[in-house]
């Protein structure tokens, strides 16, 4: 996949044939979307405010820290917010999966299990993301927010947001497989704003805004123990492990902490086992918080995780409480 991600965001030439499957896929998209717009398929209101996060691209966008800070923010504004997901990569035996920072991320994916340890709110994973919602209206949840969930368009919505890797942007701007695309550019017309991870390098059709993902501790897996960043916990050269859509941006994190790694990119979602954090020597392993919650059954006590936290435009705060006024005088 790293290949092929490459390739989209620097137009490859060999990519060329694939175009007339981007256009069928594109096609497709497009008559799913009408279905649910015309009432051909069904959508559900929920009875709260809905706000998605998602992606119009495949790969790492820091999407997920978005959502957390959101989530806290919304937080300290007197609301009750409650997260919905898909739980990529987890397979429970029923749904919907409530989901606390002990939850097997077996059961519930990767990025659940994160979420609710990072925000201490309620989550709930269900690939029926409508019933996930409805739990957690039932629990007491005022405003949900949807983890993803940009094409699930069986689930109704006030608020669409888009994040973007700043740098990277759209690529090509094609579709699947000839681009990074899940829907077509165009689909930006219709979304609330664009939230760049970083500034963004082309101009956009909508309101967008800018965050960046800053480094706030390093955590020592066996024990949750924390420790600034300014005083590294340990020494010498590490192996840096990243199972997530850009580990790119991992590394130039730690590069930009002066830690000197040996890089181990994973794929996203990678189904760590206690093999992976093995190696011939002793030195240190440092991780994402994304891949944490999958290593700490089989952690050993070199293993520690660089955690980031996101710290969006005060002008997309200002934005989004207008939004929110707005939402409840309806």
């Amino acid at each position: 996949m790293s290949r092929l991600q490459d390739a989209w965001y620097r137009d490859a030439a060999w990519l060329m044939p694939l175009r007339p499957l981007a256009g069928l896929y594109a096609s497709a998209m497009g008559a799913r979307r009408r279905a649910y717009q015309r009432g051909t398929k069904t959508v559900w209101a929920p009875p709260v405010p809905l706000i998605v996060i998602g992606n119009l691209s495949v790969g790492g966008t820091g999407k997920s820290p978005l959502v957390a800070w959101m989530a806290r923010w919304l937080a300290e504004r007197g609301w009750h917010p409650g997260i919905v997901s898909r739980g990529y990569g987890g397979h429970a035996r029923r749904y919907p999966l409530y989901v606390t920072p002990e939850t097997s991320p077996a059961e519930a994916g990767d990025e659940p299990v994160m979420l609710a340890a990072q925000t201490g709110l309620p989550v709930a994973v269900d690939p029926d993301r409508p019933r996930a919602a409805r739990k957690l209206v039932a629990a007491g949840c005022d405003i949900l927010l949807s983890d993803d969930g940009l094409q699930h368009l069986a689930m109704g919505r006030d608020i669409e947001l888009v994040v973007v890797d700043g740098a990277r942007g759209f690529g090509n701007g094609r579709c699947l497989p000839a681009g990074p695309l899940r829907e077509p550019l165009a689909r930006l017309d219709e979304v609330d704003a664009v939230i760049g991870n970083g500034p963004l390098q082309q101009d956009l059709p909508v309101p967008h805004y800018s965050m960046h993902l800053t480094p706030s501790r390093w955590r020592h897996l066996i024990d949750d123990v924390c420790y600034p960043i300014e005083g590294r916990p340990f020494n010498g050269r590490v192996h840096a492990l990243a199972g997530i859509g850009h580990p790119t941006r991992f590394f130039e994190t730690l590069a930009g902490l002066n830690v000197e790694f040996d890089p181990c990119p994973l794929a996203d979602h990678h189904r760590f086992d206690a093999a992976d954090l093995q190696f011939s020597d002793n030195r240190p392993v440092v991780m994402t918080a994304k891949d944490a919650v999958k290593c700490r059954p089989f952690a050993h006590e070199r293993c520690w995780v660089l955690d980031v936290e996101a710290h969006p435009d005060p002008a997309l705060m200002t934005w989004l409480e207008g939004r929110l006024a707005a939402l409840t005088e309806r």
